[in-house]
């Protein structure tokens, strides 16, 4: 504890706590501080009083302090060069003009390629009037940086200021030696323009134009002859334009500009001729402007021929483009050709469909070469049809037959197009060894049908037989193949032949739609009203098969044979009754009912109501039943409802149908009977 001098107690004094330590919510910073202190003026300084000089002594006082102060600072940074323009801007605001030249040499001396000071060297003798001065600064300047464009522009607008416009010709003179950018000539042009040199403007843009060949500048000096009215020399421009690019670096711009000059001064022929000279020799992914300009120009001025040139132009360059990406694009090379047909020349349209066809499929399946193969059968009939060149069509015929691969499958239609045409050349003989050739290398079903039909028009039938016969050989199971062959003999009235390739036929071990053949050996043999043949062949085809139709079919044949004691319609039921019997062992349910139904149909019109109720009598009845579903892995699948029919003569299903008969009148006793809420 301190004690003071007297002895007494001395109380020490409190601290401050700081009971809140964390941040203020709304945080001060610097930057605010110093916006603060700016809005409210707190470190605004008052300027120094202005120093008013009104003796000589005290003037050169100022100057000596504030030269010295000048050379204070280059001394401590000699190269930086605004402290030199501040010194000599100070020395010319004080009159002394020899001081500052003094000053912009010695900054000189320092960098001398230091454009500023240059150029505020420069001004300084202009504002002071120093004309010759300012001569001999831009001479230097240009001399030591004649790529600084700056000085160029400034000494020539000062002589130009002047009136001084032979020497401003002879600076731009001087810096056209220098090559410099197009602006540079421009300002020369213009300078040349404001005095109506109009013959030193065009000397200008002679050397413009092949120092900077450029098509805008070429098309510049084009628009500057059409300006002022030599509409030759504009011509002659762009003419020697087109000469000097040439066909490698034609742009489309320029032929653009061409034409649009020769549609202004109402030459719609010449630019007609310029549209089309470009679009035939630039590339056709150049020539899109072309053709939008093309066909503005034709809807203005052009008849309707010229417009649809155009547009057939412009189609053709997308369709080059489609078979140039993706010459296996067949439908692309359809449409081309079929424009180029409607449009263009017979070589140009054979000329397409020899690129086209040299796209040879890759691969060696039949599905790749079907649209190919049109292209081929297109150009063999556009050289038959439109060229009228029969020499040229047997040729295309020739060379498309060379380039199937018919080992691994060939086209039935391109040998019986090629046999028509040698048919419409009259040349048999070409025909037959065609076919013959075609069926020998690769026979098809299509190419022996063709051929047959080709010979049956010519009344050849023994050839038809021929073929008909070595036809069958090569496909036996060909059911068609056996009627028509059989119904030939039949027009031809060979009945027994006929009847003889129906044996032949039904007893070959493999048919393809064997109900077919049978059905016409059937019908055949009822047109030659041979009924006893009829019967026994449905029954034959009945050892075969007991399909519910062969019966019906039966029953009907029966019915149809005219009888004047009903022995028809017994028959019938003789069929019919045999069928019901077959089905029913072979327990065919839903096909037994379609069979008693046909019955029951033909006792409506043909039968009595003790015959129908004999039908009637066998009738099934339907029942719904439920049965389990499993899926492959033999899992269940829960359950599903069928209808099953159960026909009277079976005796396992009578108690069950009792019962059901049981239920449903007692469900319908349930249904006629009023409840009690009814009742009340």
């Amino acid at each position: 504890m301190d004690v003071d001098e007297e002895g007494g107690k001395r109380k020490m004094p409190k601290v401050a706590k700081v009971k809140n330590k964390m941040p203020a919510p709304v945080q001060i910073t610097a930057e605010q501080l110093l916006r603060e202190a700016k809005e409210r003026e707190l470190e605004l300084v008052p300027p120094p009083p202005k120093q008013k000089i009104s003796d000589p002594d005290e003037l050169k006082d100022y100057q000596r302090r504030k030269r010295k102060a000048f050379e204070d600072n280059i001394r401590k940074n000699r190269n930086l060069m605004t402290n030199w323009i501040k010194y000599a801007q100070w020395e010319e605001s004080q009159k002394e003009i020899q001081r500052a030249r003094s000053v912009f040499e010695r900054g000189l001396d320092v960098d001398h390629r230091n454009i500023t000071v240059w150029l505020k060297y420069a001004e300084m003798e202009m504002r002071a009037r120093q004309l010759n001065h300012a001569r001999n600064i831009w001479d230097r300047a240009i001399t030591i940086l004649p790529r600084a464009n700056q000085f160029w522009y400034k000494y020539t607008y000062m002589e130009e200021m002047l009136g001084h416009i032979a020497g401003a010709r002879q600076v731009f003179e001087r810096w056209m030696e220098w090559e410099p950018e197009e602006q540079a000539w421009h300002s020369y042009i213009n300078f040349e323009l404001r005095y109506k040199e109009l013959d030193r403007a065009r000397m200008i843009y002679e050397r413009f134009v092949l120092i900077h060949p450029e098509v805008k500048n070429w098309i510049k000096y084009a628009r500057f002859e059409e300006k002022h009215g030599y509409i030759n020399s504009a011509r002659r421009v762009y003419e020697r334009a087109v000469e000097f690019f040439g066909e490698d670096n034609m742009d489309e711009k320029l032929i653009i500009a061409f034409a649009r000059f020769e549609e202004g001064q109402r030459e719609h022929e010449r630019a007609r001729v310029i549209y089309k000279y470009a679009l035939d020799v630039l590339p056709k992914d150049q020539c899109q402007e072309i053709y939008k300009a093309y066909t503005v120009h034709e809807k203005k001025f052009g008849s309707r021929a010229a417009i649809e040139d155009v547009i057939v132009s412009k189609r053709r360059f997308q369709y080059e483009e489609e078979v140039k990406a993706n010459p296996l694009n067949y439908d692309a090379w359809f449409d081309y050709i079929r424009l180029l047909e409607a449009d263009a020349n017979t070589e140009q349209v054979r000329d397409t469909y020899e690129r086209a066809i040299a796209n040879i499929p890759p691969s060696k399946e039949k599905r790749h070469w079907r649209r190919y193969i049109y292209l081929w059968i297109n150009y063999a009939l556009y050289e038959e049809l439109e060229a009228e060149d029969m020499e040229r069509t047997r040729d295309v015929y020739k060379a498309c037959l060379d380039i199937i691969p018919h080992k691994n499958f060939t086209f039935a239609k391109v040998w019986l197009l090629f046999a028509h045409f040698e048919v419409r050349q009259k040349n048999l003989q070409g025909t037959r060894r065609i076919l013959g050739t075609a069926i020998g290398k690769c026979p098809k079903n299509k190419l022996y049908r063709g051929y047959i039909e080709l010979e049956l028009q010519l009344r050849e039938f023994e050839r038809c037989r021929i073929l008909y016969e070595k036809f069958l050989e090569f496909g036996p199971e060909n059911c068609t193949s056996w009627m028509k062959y059989a119904e030939l003999e039949t027009i031809l009235g060979d009945t027994e032949r006929a009847e003889a390739i129906y044996e032949l036929a039904i007893n070959q071990p493999k048919l393809d739609m064997p109900e077919v053949l049978w059905k016409a050996y059937i019908d055949f043999q009822i047109e030659q009203e041979e009924y006893d043949k009829t019967r026994k062949l449905y029954r034959r085809l009945l050892e075969r098969t007991q399909h519910v139709k062969v019966w019906i079919s039966f029953a009907n044949f029966e019915l149809s044979i005219q009888s004047e004691n009903g022995e028809n319609v017994i028959n019938t039921r003789k069929v019919y009754s045999e069928g019901n019997k077959s089905l029913k062992n072979i327990n065919e349910k839903e096909e037994r009912l379609m069979l008693l139904e046909s019955w029951q149909e033909m006792e409506r019109d043909q039968g009595d109501e003790e015959s129908q109720a004999k039908v009637q009598k066998l009738m099934p009845q339907k029942v719904k039943k439920r049965r389990k579903i499993q899926t492959e892995d033999g899992s269940d699948a829960g359950w599903e409802e069928y209808y099953d029919y159960i026909f009277p003569d079976e005796e396992a299903a009578q108690p069950n149908l009792k019962l059901l008969a049981m239920a449903k009148k007692w469900k319908q006793v349930q249904e006629t009977t009023p409840t009690e809420e009814e009742e009340e």
